[in-house]
């Protein structure tokens, strides 16, 4: 009997040990594993961060910069190629992706960018050099038409003229990009600055850039554009001298002035001239500034014809607004209510003495005749 007493004795204490070895491994096992469940994800964010970081670096040295700048800043002695498709390194200066794949931008409320998951698969969001230019002509519908043709969905455009290639070239191509807006594949990313045209050495240096640069050139009768000039100078300067007293020497109806600004950049066939020694004429289009004003429409379907782009924007998106006498828009990029370019489009023009009109179109019927030879387009200025 005693025996069997110590015997259930000691059944009693191995079966409470057993129970507190089983709690005490369960209690081990569960800390062991909630310790490596934290490690196992400390690690994985910070790898995550790791690559983020290499990804967002790329935008400081991103592949090829090195070359393209010392393309674009070799001295003006280079001769361009007959044939520009032959360069082939400089038909494209598209960067790699300046942020990583699945990632969007947008800003944080002190303006630097935050990254947001995109929902979209492959999407590269990035900054491109520019493949199409509009060069110019100052006064001629620029602006119309940068807004008009941004309406398609496949451009982005750098909302400000930028300067680059005549005041800035200096910075390089690495300044440049940051300047333009992100796309994504397919996308096309377009600049304006309307003095590019008559600048001198922005021809060699666009092509420098890329040989395959498509350009845009808003042309204007040159004697209204002369006046529209003159007006826009005007209306920041109340005690500027009369028209005709700058288009002319000694206020004689007989002596253009071709140094004055306004006069000098309607001699459009010279600037042309420079352009041409770069880039073939297939690869310029010739927008009527006119026609733009009367036909949207018209004008932005060769546009999109000529950047290969699908025709999306046509007469719908367009309504002629009679007091201003200027085409103006149902909806934009950025407003989606119908809404004018601005106070600054279609000013009215202050009265020019007739004399020096005809005057001005006697001098510039010889340019004219000459920009309509160079281009195979007649404009029908008058």
């Amino acid at each position: 009997m005693f025996v069997m007493s110590i015997w259930g004795t000691s059944l009693s204490l191995s079966s409470r040990s057993l129970a507190i070895a089983l709690v005490l491994c369960v209690t081990l096992l569960y800390i062991s594993y909630s310790f490596n469940a934290c490690l196992l994800a400390s690690i994985s964010r910070s790898l995550q961060q790791s690559n983020l970081r290499n990804l967002l670096s790329l935008t400081s040295t991103p592949r090829n910069e090195s070359s393209s700048n010392s393309s674009s800043s070799s001295n003006d002695s280079a001769t361009p190629a007959s044939n520009p498709s032959t360069n082939s390194s400089n038909t494209t200066n598209r960067s790699i992706s300046s942020v990583p794949a699945a990632v969007g931008i947008a800003n944080s409320s002190d303006g630097s960018p935050k990254y947001q998951l995109l929902r979209q698969p492959g999407l590269r969001p990035s900054r491109h050099l520019p493949d199409t230019l509009i060069i110019g002509v100052k006064k001629s519908g620029t602006r119309a038409l940068l807004e008009f043709i941004r309406l398609h969905p496949d451009v982005r455009a750098a909302g400000s003229e930028v300067h680059f290639f005549d005041r800035h070239y200096q910075r390089g191509l690495r300044w440049y990009r940051h300047h333009m807006p992100y796309t994504i594949e397919g996308q096309i990313t377009m600049e304006k600055t309307p003095s590019y045209f008559v600048t001198k050495e922005v021809p060699q240096r666009v092509y420098h850039m890329n040989t395959a640069t498509k350009l845009l050139i808003v042309v204007r009768d040159p004697v209204t554009r002369a006046i529209s000039d003159y007006t826009q100078a005007a209306s920041k300067k109340a005690d500027m001298k009369r028209f005709e007293q700058l288009a002319f020497v000694n206020g004689s109806y007989s002596v253009v002035d071709t140094n004055w600004g306004p006069v000098k950049i309607g001699v459009y066939s010279r600037y042309l001239e420079r352009w041409l020694l770069y880039f073939p004429l297939s690869q310029l289009l010739f927008i009527s500034g006119e026609r733009l004003i009367m036909d949207p429409a018209y004008e932005i379907g060769r546009v999109q014809d000529f950047l290969g782009l699908k025709r999306v924007v046509t007469e719908k998106h367009f309504y002629f607004n009679a007091t201003k006498g200027f085409p103006c828009l149902f909806k934009s990029e950025a407003r989606s209510t119908p809404h004018c370019l601005g106070k600054t489009k279609g000013r009215n023009h202050p009265h020019i003495d007739p004399n020096a009109i005809e005057r001005l179109r006697e001098f510039y019927r010889p340019f004219n005749n000459k920009f309509y030879q160079l281009t195979g387009i007649n404009f029908a200025w008058a």
